[in-house]
């Protein structure tokens, strides 16, 4: 027998390997700015695609908030 999921359950997934993967590359960022000492165009450029990455990741703790919070997972009207 087939396990049941909906398209929320998809959602929610989602969202959670986004924020996951965008946690997971904003720390790995920290190990290239080190790398990258002396060249600070280059550093500039790890730390701003943190920077990306840990705003990636508040977004996605927003809306995981918001569709398992009080208003459920049904698609918004």
């Amino acid at each position: 027998m087939a396990s049941q999921h909906s398209p929320a359950d998809d959602i929610v997934y989602n969202l959670v390997s986004v924020q996951y993967h965008a946690l997971e590359a904003s720390q790995a960022y920290d190990a290239y700015v080190q790398d990258a000492e002396g060249h600070d165009d280059v550093q500039s450029f790890f730390q701003q695609c943190a920077e990306q990455d840990a705003e990636r990741a508040r977004k996605c703790h927003e809306l995981l908030g918001q569709l398992t919070g009080g208003g459920g997972l049904s698609p918004s009207s």
